[in-house]
């Protein structure tokens, strides 16, 4: 168990490091949301190799500190919605891919994380114009999400497999 909370806490931690590391870089592009998204990697690297409920936990504590050190209570709601909505996708391509093909699931995983940040601004801002942004962010969801499901897919083959197995 202290092993458990241990590697979780690890993770947490890169995870949240990264996501202060991107804050810091000025936007690529001036558009609202468009980001590499360096975090999903702790993400999608934790649910692919440790599974479901310590990805989960990672995630949330990652959006929760991130949002609490570099946020406002609007990108804590669109983060929180993103991050769930894009992990709920990479869970379901989890059970469709092979371990050479965990990029695909980066790619599921940054579109719906947008798609979950647009349905979370079309509520707190009350209109749908927020839409007008989906062919961007799709776009670049498909870019970002392929460059951090490589880097997972990479750091998946080169970690160890004992490093976050779990014992009984």
């Amino acid at each position: 168990m202290a092993k458990r909370i241990v590697t979780d806490a690890v993770l947490a931690a890169v995870a949240l490091v990264l996501f202060v590391i991107e804050a810091q870089i000025p936007p690529i592009v001036p558009i609202p949301g468009v980001k590499l998204g360096l975090a999903n990697i702790v993400t999608v690297w934790a649910l692919m190799r440790i599974g479901a409920p310590d990805a989960l936990g990672i995630s949330l504590i990652r959006i929760s500190l991130g949002s609490l050190f570099t946020g406002t209570l609007p990108s804590f709601i669109f983060s929180l919605s993103g991050g769930l909505l894009a992990f709920v996708a990479i869970l379901l391509m989890k059970k469709l891919l092979r371990e050479n093909q965990i990029f695909v699931a980066g790619v599921f995983g940054a579109i719906f994380h947008n798609a979950g940040q647009l349905i979370a601004a079309a509520i707190v801002y009350g209109t749908a114009s927020v839409f007008v942004w989906s062919p961007v962010l799709i776009l670049s969801g498909i870019v970002t999400g392929l460059f951090t499901g490589l880097v997972a897919q990479l750091l998946t083959k080169k970690i160890p497999k004992t490093i976050g197995q779990r014992r009984n």
